[in-house]
């Protein structure tokens, strides 16, 4: 499986602006600038589509480990926050609300670590990942 995206950009670092498009059209034309990366510009950066990259995979993943495990998943949400600290991206902050009836919080916890350490998104980042798992019942 390949997917693709592409990125043209226009301009100066300061003043000019891009576009995102991805094959699925999900994003088509997405804005994106210096100032939707470093300040509150209208538009997306690379850090937000990293969290959302990783917040996505991660949760499919645990969905998966969870359901071969033989719970049933009410609700997984997991939020990403990338931090971006004097030019490098140094953490993954995942944090996770889980409702999965019947499964122990030792078996939860245990369940969520290997599918943050597994999940393909996690496996390619080279900068610190961090859990914090909640399991609401």
């Amino acid at each position: 499986m390949k997917r693709k995206a592409q990125a043209v950009w226009n301009g100066d670092i300061k003043t000019g602006k891009g576009t995102l498009t991805t094959d699925s059209t999900v994003l088509q034309n997405t804005q994106y600038s210096f100032n939707s990366r470093f300040a509150d510009g209208i538009g997306t950066n690379p850090e937000e589509l990293l969290a959302a990259a990783h917040a996505g995979c991660f949760t499919m993943k645990l969905s998966l480990d969870l359901t071969t495990a033989g719970f049933t998943v009410d609700e997984l949400t997991t939020q990403s926050t990338i931090t971006l600290s004097d030019g490098k991206i140094t953490q993954s902050l995942l944090v996770l609300n889980a409702k999965v009836p019947g499964i122990s919080e030792e078996e939860f916890l245990k369940i969520a670590q290997g599918a943050e350490k597994t999940c393909p998104v996690s496996q390619a980042f080279s900068f610190e990942i961090v859990l914090q798992a909640n399991l609401i019942n």
